[in-house]
């Protein structure tokens, strides 16, 4: 008969293929569903497994296998109820506090470890593995709480540090640490964890403190990854395969979506982990000056703007989510193409507060995923739109990225609605963006605004389009 250890690791061989699959077909909005309850199958056969092995082992008694049932019952209740409550809007919010907790478990799990470690097995690989894990774990699970404070925009969060060079002290916080994660593996002894947690906690601190609301997305992205490293350097700790494979699997894609956000913003991963997105200067005085030839609309003239249109692109922002408006679009949307236009979404890979913020918007409203055009992909032909409605978007269309050298965002690509023959820009104020910045585009003589809640002009435009 085959050893229960031999079918355990089979078992998470499976587990971890389902992983594998399963984000595999999370790279596509139409299989996107299926691959989360792939992975989310997966990860229950690993907690089960898992909890077979400890009892198999003679690890836990009755009363551990109490703990883990309570332990099952409870995070799949907050789970479960978090994925009904939480707004679409806050679900940026809420990727966050998920980094950030899987980083804190894998602490926990490090900590746990190194308390009833044996001295056989306080081995220079076994006692790494615990530091980095404490010290990747705890960097990732304050640094997402603070992420999540600033996505929710609580004060506190938005002050500067009271360091003078945050920088040089961020540098020195590291080699702190490294030097107590050497000590840890040299020497076997566990006191310095004590220290690993407390430096990593100031560093979780510092790192994402100075870090502008602009350059959100790619920190999202980035405690993804280390939330993944994690996890993995926790499963060396615990001799456990499937927790080695899977942290390795969302630390290398975390990586690898975190070059993508910093590509699509023209920024390198260290310009935004110790730089900050500042008003810069520009070619322009005063916002005065600047919106000076502003022009306004109203529902009905947009109405009569679509009623001759044959193309129209839709593109959304932070706004379109703030005021839960992907419903009204859709609805809009499926008007004009009654009408005979072709309807097409422009999207930005940074538009939003996280990675694919307004794929997960427009998919809840049952949007046509082919509708759905990637930045690359709708630019070369933004010179034939008719219409351009950009909803909630700001930084993402600012067309001082090209025009405007001396500007934060120079070189940012950008979707280029200046280039559509009409554009149509729906926004309460003509405040800025992220990136505090001007954005010419309002003025620009192509471009009418329209002042309103999202949800509420949107939901105008439609009672207009219908009155025609």
């Amino acid at each position: 008969m085959l050893d229960s250890h031999i079918i355990v690791n089979l078992v998470y061989l499976v587990a971890a293929v389902m992983f594998i699959f399963g984000l595999k077909m999370m790279a596509h909005p139409r299989t996107a569903v299926r691959g989360n309850l792939i992975s989310s199958i997966a990860m229950l056969i690993a907690v089960v497994v898992t909890s077979y092995l400890i009892f198999a082992d003679g690890g836990a008694s009755w009363v551990g296998w109490l703990l883990i049932a309570v332990g099952l019952v409870i995070g799949s209740g907050i789970g479960i109820f978090l994925a009904v409550k939480v707004e679409m809007k806050q679900m940026p919010q809420l990727v966050a506090l998920f980094n950030g907790l899987g980083g804190g478990a894998s602490v926990f799990v490090a900590g746990a470890e190194l308390l009833g470690l044996t001295d056989a097995r306080a081995t220079a690989d076994v006692m790494l593995a615990i530091g980095i894990s404490g010290l990747i774990g705890t960097v990732t699970f304050w640094g997402s709480l603070v992420a999540f404070g600033k996505l929710q925009e609580i004060e506190i969060f938005e002050k500067p540090l009271p360091i003078p060079a945050p920088q040089a002290f961020n540098a020195v916080l590291a080699v702190v640490l490294l030097i107590l994660v050497a000590v840890m593996a040299s020497t076997g002894m566990g006191w310095p964890f004590i220290f690993v947690f407390i430096c990593a906690t100031a560093l979780g601190f510092t790192l994402v403190m100075p870090i502008g609301g602009a350059d959100m997305p790619v920190v999202i992205a980035l405690l993804n990854s280390y939330s993944g490293l994690a996890a993995a350097a926790t499963g060396f700790v615990i001799d456990n395969n499937v927790l080695i494979i899977s942290g390795s699997l969302v630390g290398a894609s975390g990586i690898i979506l975190t070059q993508i956000m910093c590509k699509a913003m023209n920024r390198s991963l260290i310009n935004v982990l110790f730089g900050t997105m500042q008003a810069g200067g520009g070619t322009f005085g005063s916002d005065d000056e600047l919106y000076a030839n502003v022009r306004s609309t109203s529902a009905d003239d947009i109405a009569m703007i679509l009623d001759n249109a044959q193309r129209v692109v839709f593109v959304p922002g932070y706004g379109l989510a703030v005021a839960q408006a992907q419903h009204a679009v859709r609805d809009l949307a499926n008007l004009l193409k009654d009408k005979g236009a072709t309807v097409e979404y422009a999207i930005h890979p940074v538009a939003g507060r996280m990675p694919g913020h307004m794929n997960v918007l427009l998919a809840e409203a049952d949007v046509p995923y082919d509708q759905l055009k990637e930045m690359d992909e709708i630019n070369p032909t933004m010179g034939q739109v008719d219409v351009a409605i950009v909803i909630g978007a700001n930084d993402v269309v600012n067309p001082l990225a090209n025009t405007d050298p001396n500007s934060p965002i120079a070189g940012m690509p950008i979707i280029e609605v200046d280039k559509a023959r009409t554009v149509i820009v729906i926004k309460r104020s003509l405040s800025p963006g992220f990136a505090k910045i001007p954005n010419p585009l309002f003025a620009a003589e192509n471009t009418l605004m329209f002042f309103a809640d999202g949800k509420k002009a949107v939901l105008d435009i439609v009672s207009a389009v219908k009155d025609l």
